[in-house]
Parts: C-alpha cells; sequence; structure tokens
C-alpha cells in the first residue's frame, strides 16, 4: 500500500521528466489547460442548474469521475495540441536550448501537482468512494502528511472566485503575447 502524499510525488517526479522531453511551450499549454479546467468546474458548479443538481443528488463515485472527466478531457487537450499540423510548423514549440527542458522539467513538475493534486482534491471531496483507494489515517505520520498535504492542493486556492478569474486572464494574455 503506498500513501497518496507519496504517490503525488512520484507523480511530480514522472511529469518533471515528461516535461523535460516537451519543453516549457508545449508544458505551459497544459498548465492552462488545467487552470481553464477549474475554471470550467467553477463557472458549471455555480451557473448550470443541471450540473449543480446533479451536484447536490448525484452518488460520490458520479461526482468524482464528472469531475476529474472534465480536468481529464481538457488536459489530454492540451497535451495533443502542439500536434495540431498548423501549431506544430509554427516553430513556437521546438526545444533548442537547455532553459527549454530545464523550464520543461518545472513546468511539468508543476502540472503534475496541478493534475494529481486536483484528482486527490475530488477523491477527498468524494469521501474516497473506491475500495482501492482508503482515506488517510490522521493517527499516523503519512496521514499528518497527507492532511497537511491537501491544505495545499490546487482547488484550494485556485478555485476560489477571485484567483481563478485572475489566472484565467494572466493565461490569456501570455497566450496571446507569446503563442500569437
Amino acid at each position: 500500500m503506498i500513501s497518496l502524499n507519496v504517490l503525488l510525488f512520484i507523480f511530480i517526479a514522472l511529469f518533471g521528466i515528461i516535461g523535460a522531453m516537451r519543453g516549457w511551450a508545449k508544458e505551459l499549454l497544459v498548465t492552462f489547460s488545467i487552470i481553464l479546467a477549474m475554471f470550467c468546474m467553477n463557472v458549471l458548479e455555480s451557473f448550470v442548474p443541471f450540473f449543480k443538481d446533479t451536484l447536490s443528488t448525484g452518488t460520490p463515485q458520479t461526482i468524482f469521475w464528472l469531475r476529474t472527466g472534465i480536468l481529464i478531457v481538457l488536459v489530454f487537450a492540451g497535451y495533443q495540441t502542439p500536434r495540431i499540423p498548423r501549431l506544430a510548423e509554427s516553430g513556437r514549440f521546438i526545444r533548442n536550448m537547455l532553459q527549454d527542458g530545464l523550464l520543461g522539467v518545472f513546468l511539468g513538475a508543476l502540472n503534475g501537482f496541478m493534475i494529481f493534486g486536483t484528482i486527490w482534491y475530488y477523491l477527498d471531496a468524494a469521501g474516497y468512494p473506491f475500495q482501492f483507494v482508503t482515506a488517510p489515517d490522521v493517527t499516523t505520520a503519512a496521514g499528518e502528511a497527507a492532511t497537511r498535504m491537501m491544505a495545499i492542493l490546487p482547488p484550494n486556492w485556485l478555485m476560489t472566485t477571485p484567483a481563478i478569474y485572475f489566472a484565467v486572464a494572466v493565461a490569456f494574455i501570455f497566450v496571446i503575447l507569446v503563442f500569437i
């Protein structure tokens, strides 16, 4: 059995390696897609009656898969966007310097933290509805560490109302200034 906070660090390292191979520009698009996914969740949970009703009446597993599905679809789109021929031929995603790989490691690790951290947050919010995943035991050292980690997971600080709007605005300004 492995603790969720250890699994989080494993994913951070794995996504850091992926980021080094892909470069900073491609990883930045993934970061923006994660921010967009959280923004969509915020808007759907606040303003769409069908979604609000599903969250209030759905089973914990349904709520978890609904939220995680939106995140996974947008993250997948972020990873696939640079493969679109018109964008790939633009030359913006070519890695040719050590700095590209190093910044890619940092952004990849950030993406790993944001992706797995968000899924973990949704899993905790759903009350760990699966038998193969158990809630951290707060009486153990690993459980205490997991509880402390829960406080800094991305939805805790990014899905608050003003923060998500500022993050989306900064992301779009960056896309317009750098990529277009």
